[in-house]
């Protein structure tokens, strides 16, 4: 049975990539199990220096989900290549790093300095907020995310893959203006706006008030933007949204997705994704496929 699958001329060992936010830097989670049987692993987004975050209360139960306004805390891409990379060497498992800004500056100044480190791909977040433009998310219209995305195209050697935003009026075109300026993968669905109130107090949950929505109460928006931007673009897609199985995961591969991340998953079943895996390859002995890479694209309509 061969779940091998290629992104980019990188071979990813099996199809279930660990999404960003939601396992660090993987040295919490290499206590649950071995790392190196992940097809990859998204790493927590880095910004040109350190960020505190939101204050608390950032994160918010919801049903079939949670919200999170963590406010992309970290401690800049300098300490993180002094203190998390040489733990990361060692792993025999594909690398995204995820870069994050507030301007165009910031995702080349970042982008940069990843550039002669050991990791494979750089995971554009372009749901920051844009400073320079009064503050609306730089992957909120096409001409914003052409002009980030050739910006940082220029200065990246590792394939660039571009995390889409689902709060948007059209995906599909959005995806394509990412395409037409150089990228070499997409990565969708980043998370919903939503908010929580606490009816007794009767104030938002988060301080932030509102935050990003993840986890399976997103599958079914997720699965509709996948299969609308494969529909659209030729370059690879990683899915997200949602995914707590196989046959989730499944879902994503047939709607057109190369590759797949998971994230609430892991906060929820700390050892989550080997099951994932798991979920698959039974679904393809079951289906007597051989092969996964006749799962991408495979829906019938």
């Amino acid at each position: 049975m061969n779940l091998k699958v290629d992104i980019c001329g990188k071979t990813l060992k099996n199809p279930v990539i660990a999404a960003s936010g939601c396992f660090g830097f993987g040295r919490e989670m290499s206590i649950q199990y071995d790392l190196n049987t992940l097809g990859g692993i998204a790493l927590k987004a880095v910004t040109a220096q350190k960020r505190i975050g939101n204050p608390p209360p950032r994160i918010a139960e919801t049903p079939s989900g949670m919200l999170n306004a963590v406010g992309l805390q970290n401690s800049g891409v300098d300490q993180f290549i002094v203190k998390e990379m040489p733990f990361l060497d060692k792993l025999d498992t594909i690398l995204f790093a995820n870069v994050a800004g507030s301007t165009i500056e910031e995702y080349i100044e970042v982008t940069e300095k990843l550039q002669n480190i050991a990791v494979d791909f750089i995971e554009l977040n372009i749901s920051c907020p844009n400073v320079k433009e009064g503050g609306n998310a730089f992957g909120a219209e096409p001409d914003t995310i052409y002009k980030v995305v050739k910006q940082v195209k220029k200065v990246s050697k590792q394939p660039l893959i571009v995390k889409l935003s689902p709060n948007t009026v059209d995906i599909a075109a959005n995806a394509v203006a990412a395409q037409e300026a150089g990228a070499d993968g997409i990565s969708l669905i980043n998370t919903l706006i939503g908010m929580s109130v606490d009816v007794d107090r009767k104030r938002p949950i988060l301080a932030n008030i509102s935050g990003g929505l993840s986890g399976p109460a997103i599958k079914p928006v997720a699965l509709s933007m996948v299969y609308k931007v494969a529909q659209a673009v030729s370059i690879p897609i990683i899915g997200m949204g949602g995914i707590m199985t196989g046959r989730d995961a499944v879902e994503f591969l047939l709607c057109g997705a190369t590759a797949v991340m998971c994230g609430t998953l892991n906060l929820i079943e700390p050892d989550g994704i080997p099951n994932v895996i798991a979920g698959i390859e039974e679904y393809m002995t079951q289906h007597k496929i051989d092969d996964i890479n006749e799962l991408i694209g495979g829906l019938i309509v």
